[in-house]
C-alpha cells in the first residue's frame, strides 16, 4: 500500500471518532436537560410538561435515571426550618448567659452593709443631681447615671466598686459589666432603703414588744428609735419622735397607699413634707435596720423648705410653735380645710367644746334692778361649740424658795386638776372692759396721744421735760 492510501485512511478513521464523540456528547448534553428539568419542577411545586424527543430503541430500554428532587426539597425545607430554631437557640444563649451572669455576681462579697446609709438626701455626691441616682454597696457614695461617661461609671473604673443599687427602682447593676444583678440575698438593703408594712403587720405592733437587732448588734424596740441632732433640730425630733408613738396617725403613714394617691394642685411643694413623713415614720418602725438610730435629714430639709426657712436645722426653735405649724401643714398638704374636709390629722387631734356664756349685771346695781336685767334676752344664757386643737392650762407658779439642796422645787399637779376648768361644772367669771362712748365694743387696748408736757407744771418735772412725770401725774 502507498503512503498516499495510508493517509486517507488514517483521516478518514479521525473524522469518524470526531462524529462519534460529537454524538455522544450531544446525547449526554440533553440527558443532563432532561434530567434537571423535572428536578427544577419538582423544587417549584407545580407540574411541568416536558416534550420527549425521539430516542432509539436502545436508549428507551435502558433504566430512567433516578430524581434526587424530593430529597432536595426536603433537604431545604429542613434548612429553613432550622434557621429560625438556630436564631432562638442563639438568642436563647445570649439570655442565658446574662441570666448566668446576673444570678452569679462575683462582686457579692464586696457589699459592706455597716456604712450604707439611707436616710440623706439622694443626690449624686459630684453633680448634685437627684436624678438617676446609683448607690455604691461598696462605700455607700451616691453617684449619677451608669453609662460609659457617668459618675457611677468611672467611680466603677478608678476604685473597682462593682455593685451599685439604683434608689428609684430598687435595681441593682454590676458596673463596668453593666447586667442587672439579681440574687434574693440582696432583699435586706432594699428594705433598708424602703420599708413596707402589711395590714397584719401594722395591727400587731402594739400587741407584741419584740426586741429586734441592728447589723451592728445592737438591740433597739421598733418605734423607740434615737434621732440624729445635726445640729440644733432637738426640738423637732422631740416633736416628731412623740408624733410617731401615736397609733392612729403611725397606721396611716405606715401605709403609703393611704395617702400616694391624693391629688395635689401641679407645683405644689407641701405634698412633699406628706412623703418625708411617711418615709421617717416606716424607718423609725423597721424592725430590720442596719442600725439603731434614724437621722432626720430628708424630713427637715422638706420641714426647711416648705416652712420657708421659718424652722432651721441651723437653729433653735421653739417645740409648740414647731407643732402647731406642722399639725396644720400637714393637714392643709393632706388636702382637708378648716371647716369642711377632714384629714387624718383632724380627727386624731381635733377636739370639740361646748362654751356656755352667760352675761350678769353689774353689781353696784339695786337688786331690783338686776332682777329685771335678768329677765332680758341679752343676759340669758348662750352655747358655741368650737373645735381646737390647743388647750391653755393654768399651770402652778413657780416657788420663790429653793430646797435645802440649793434647787427649786418642781410642784407635782395632776392633769386632771388642771384640766378641772373644762369640766363643764367650773364657772369662771371675766369682767369685760368698759364701752366707752363713740365705740361699737369694748375694747381691750385704747391708746391716747398726749401732748408734750410743760416743765414745771406739777412741781415735779425737770426743767429738761422728762415725760412720763415722776409724779405719775400728767402736766398740764
Amino acid at each position: 500500500m502507498s503512503s498516499r492510501s495510508k493517509r486517507e485512511s488514517r483521516g478518514s478513521a479521525r473524522g469518524k471518532r470526531e462524529s462519534e464523540a460529537r454524538s455522544s456528547s450531544g446525547r449526554s448534553k440533553r440527558e443532563r436537560e432532561r434530567e434537571r428539568e423535572p428536578e427544577a419542577a419538582g423544587s417549584r411545586g407545580s407540574p411541568v410538561r416536558v416534550k420527549r424527543e425521539v430516542e432509539p430503541a436502545s436508549a428507551r430500554e435502558a433504566p430512567a435515571p433516578t430524581v434526587p428532587a424530593p430529597r432536595v426539597k426536603r433537604e431545604r425545607e429542613a434548612d429553613e426550618d432550622s434557621e429560625p430554631e438556630r436564631e432562638v437557640r442563639a438568642k436563647n444563649g445570649r439570655v442565658d448567659s446574662e441570666d448566668r451572669r446576673s444570678r452569679h455576681c462575683p462582686y457579692l462579697d464586696t457589699i459592706n452593709r455597716s456604712v450604707l446609709d439611707f436616710d440623706f438626701e439622694k443626690l449624686c455626691s459630684i453633680s448634685l443631681s437627684h436624678i438617676n441616682a446609683y448607690a455604691c454597696l461598696v462605700c455607700g457614695k451616691y453617684f449619677q447615671g451608669r453609662g460609659l461617661k457617668s459618675h457611677a461609671y468611672i467611680h466603677s473604673v478608678q476604685f473597682s466598686h462593682h455593685v451599685f443599687l439604683n434608689l428609684h427602682t430598687l435595681k441593682f447593676y454590676c458596673l463596668p459589666d453593666n447586667y442587672e444583678i439579681i440574687d434574693s440575698s440582696l432583699e435586706d438593703i432594699t428594705y433598708v432603703l424602703k420599708p413596707t408594712f402589711t395590714k397584719q403587720q401594722i395591727a400587731n405592733l402594739d400587741k407584741q414588744a419584740k426586741l429586734s437587732r441592728a447589723y451592728d448588734g445592737t438591740t433597739y424596740l421598733p418605734g423607740i428609735v434615737g434621732l440624729n441632732n445635726i445640729k440644733a433640730n432637738d426640738y423637732a425630733n422631740a416633736v416628731l419622735q412623740a408624733l410617731s408613738n401615736v397609733p392612729p396617725l403611725r397606721n396611716y403613714f405606715l401605709e403609703e397607699d393611704n395617702y400616694k394617691n391624693i391629688k395635689r394642685p401641679p407645683g405644689d411643694i407641701m405634698f412633699l413634707l406628706v412623703q418625708r413623713f411617711g418615709e421617717l415614720m416606716r424607718k423609725l418602725w423597721n424592725p430590720r435596720n442596719f442600725k439603731a438610730h434614724v437621722s432626720p435629714h430628708e424630713m427637715l430639709q422638706a420641714v426647711v423648705l416648705c416652712s420657708r426657712k421659718t424652722f432651721q436645722i441651723t437653729k433653735q426653735g421653739d417645740g409648740v410653735d414647731f407643732l402647731s405649724w406642722f399639725l396644720n401643714a400637714l393637714h392643709s398638704a393632706l388636702g382637708g380645710t378648716k371647716k369642711k374636709k377632714k384629714t387624718i390629722v383632724t380627727d386624731v387631734f381635733q377636739g370639740s367644746m361646748r362654751i356656755f356664756t352667760k352675761k350678769l349685771p353689774h353689781p353696784d346695781l339695786p337688786a331690783e334692778e338686776k332682777e329685771q336685767l335678768l329677765h332680758n334676752d341679752e343676759y340669758q344664757e348662750t352655747m358655741v361649740e368650737s373645735t381646737f386643737m390647743y388647750l391653755t392650762l393654768d399651770l402652778p407658779t413657780a416657788p420663790l424658795y429653793k430646797d435645802e439642796k440649793e434647787q427649786l422645787i418642781i410642784p407635782q399637779v395632776p392633769l386632771f386638776n388642771i384640766l378641772a376648768k373644762f369640766n363643764g361644772i367650773t364657772e369662771k367669771v371675766a369682767t369685760c372692759p368698759p364701752v366707752l362712748p363713740g365705740f361699737p365694743r369694748p375694747l381691750d387696748f385704747l391708746i391716747f396721744l398726749l401732748p408734750p408736757p410743760r416743765a414745771g407744771a406739777c412741781g415735779q418735772c425737770s426743767s429738761t421735760g422728762l415725760y412720763p412725770c415722776p409724779s405719775f401725774s400728767f402736766c398740764t
